[in-house]
């Protein structure tokens, strides 16, 4: 079973403004959640994780497979523009938001292209929206706004003005975050900081 619509990607448009992007509902087929949201990693804390420091079922594990296979890699690549094939790939992966996430942000400098997938069975709330952004100040200045439904989609070039966010929320959201990011020191660095995150909560579990 495939659980990427790879075809669907290719004749979805690049939109150019305020920046390069793309939206696309339904990225992953309807088959797929009965597949992948029960093997998807269990009790997540807030915050971003590299998928080598989680436990998951073959499920979840057949879908990063699939974001990790060159077909993927050459739809975003053609839908940039950009030969992401030598560059490293990083995948993070969320499981709970708090109230303090979503703030607008740009994304680093050393993200070249991000990819968002979804993996929420049904969002019925208000909140918790991704918002493609005009502003770096106003989250209601936006050019799109996409409910974090299964297998909806969002990709997008880094550039300085790549404003995204969304409005507080608490509780369950699911995503995996693909990055295609400048150098392999950037992946090392974010599963080190991870490591040291890690051991410190160990040590001091309030922290």
């Amino acid at each position: 079973m495939s659980f990427l619509n790879l075809d669907a990607l290719r004749h979805t448009p690049l939109v150019r403004e305020p920046y390069d992007h793309v939206v696309l509902p339904g990225f992953l087929t309807p088959e797929s959640a009965a597949v992948v949201y029960p093997d998807f990693p269990n009790h997540m804390r807030g915050g971003s994780f590299p998928v080598q420091e989680l436990t998951y079922g073959p499920g979840f594990a057949a879908l990063l497979d699939e974001v990790r296979d060159e077909p993927f890699c050459d739809a975003i690549s053609d839908k940039f523009g950009i030969d992401l094939h030598l560059l490293p790939q990083m995948i993070t992966v969320r499981g709970r938001c708090r109230r303090k996430d979503g703030r607008i942000h740009p994304d680093t400098e050393t993200k070249v292209v991000t990819c968002l997938i979804y993996l929420n069975r049904g969002w019925s709330s208000p909140e918790g929206r991704l918002r493609i952004l005009r502003s770096a100040t106003d989250l209601n200045d936006m050019a799109a706004e996409v409910p974090p439904d299964w297998g909806a989609l969002v990709a997008f070039r880094r550039a300085d003005n790549s404003f995204h966010g969304h409005t507080p929320f608490a509780g369950e959201r699911r995503s995996i975050q693909i990055n295609w990011v400048v150098h392999q020191e950037v992946v090392d660095r974010e599963l080190a900081r991870h490591r040291m995150s890690a051991r410190i909560k160990r040590w001091v579990p309030f922290a």
